[in-house]
């Protein structure tokens, strides 16, 4: 990777982040330089350059115009880094580390993350998906990372006088487990509530039920309610002795596990998932519900992956989102 740093040394387990001069982009830095506050680390700002023109030239004579492309990139993204760590509350001590790749984007910020703690992109940038609603460079990130993902959405935050709160789906997959697991440090950190979701929608069998006994609908919440408060016990007992433990609400809803999802973060710091669970299309990277979520979530998405794949958690991403 043709990578020039600038700036202080990083810590070995950095926070990274993605730079573009996108107001997403902008955005996600902010959140960025507050997480690596919060966990007393470092900060990787990496910028990529395209080096086409070199190529161009055949016999190289365009060189110096891609070196000054490079040079320019570096010297836009310390000046957003200086612009930025202005408006974050205690980032003034953060050792910021400026790299700028003519790696694409997502193929930089997939490679960084294998030394990273957290990896933050904003939902789109100045590619040429920027109008969707989860860029290209953002959904590489998040289904092939080598840590967890903070997807950065612009949104108007909390409203003023409601207290912190972090959201996370569970379902009963170890994937879903690791994000609860996720959820409760970030909770703790934000000194924020935690609301844990357990979604089931009933199915319409195509079968003779004339001789089956369903259970009724209350049953089956009721079933569920104690199984998730079950999981979250086990979650919360497996914390040391000494952990403080945020208040925690297991609600128990009806519907498509995505849309519920998405409808409870609203006013929320931050919402976490699973990258996969138990849904149809499980066997994937990326869960079709966490898609939906990093996609549409009206707050933050931490996208977590499965503990086999990637045993880091993250820590703070709730104060930094709302930062």
């Amino acid at each position: 990777m043709d990578t020039l740093s600038a700036q202080q040394s990083v810590s070995d387990e950095p926070v990274v982040v993605g730079v573009d001069g996108s107001p997403q982009a902008r955005a996600a830095l902010r959140a960025a330089l507050a997480a690596a506050a919060g966990r007393s680390t470092g900060l990787v700002a990496l910028s990529s350059y395209s080096a086409d023109l070199y190529w161009l030239g055949g016999d190289g004579v365009l060189a110096s115009v891609v070196d000054g492309v490079r040079e320019s990139t570096r010297r836009l993204t310390e000046e957003l880094v200086a612009s930025v760590r202005a408006e974050v509350r205690g980032a003034g001590d953060v050792p910021v580390s400026v790299e700028v790749t003519s790696e694409g984007p997502a193929s930089g910020l997939v490679a960084r993350s294998a030394g990273a703690q957290l990896v933050v992109v904003g939902n789109r940038g100045r590619g040429a998906v920027r109008s969707a609603l989860l860029g290209s460079v953002a959904l590489h990130t998040v289904t092939h990372a080598h840590c967890p993902v903070l997807v950065v959405h612009p949104s108007a935050g909390r409203p003023e006088g409601n207290r912190p709160r972090v959201v996370v789906g569970v379902d009963g997959s170890e994937t879903a487990r690791a994000a609860l697991a996720t959820a409760v440090e970030e909770a703790v950190r934000a000194g924020a509530a935690l609301d844990v979701l357990a979604v089931y929608a009933l199915t319409d069998y195509w079968t003779d039920l004339a001789t089956m006994i369903l259970p009724s609908r209350e049953a089956i919440r009721e079933q569920l309610r104690e199984h998730t408060t079950a999981v979250v016990e086990g979650v919360l007992t497996g914390r040391p002795p000494e952990a403080p433990v945020p208040p925690v609400e297991v609600h128990v809803v009806e519907g498509a596990a995505s849309d519920v999802l998405v409808d409870r973060a609203r006013d929320a710091d931050l919402l976490v998932v699973g990258s996969s669970g138990r849904g149809s299309f499980r066997g994937l990277v990326m869960g079709s519900v966490a898609l939906h979520c990093a996609m549409h979530a009206p707050c933050p998405v931490l996208v977590v992956h499965p503990v086999g794949r990637h045993a880091r958690t993250s820590a703070g991403v709730a104060a930094s989102a709302q930062a």
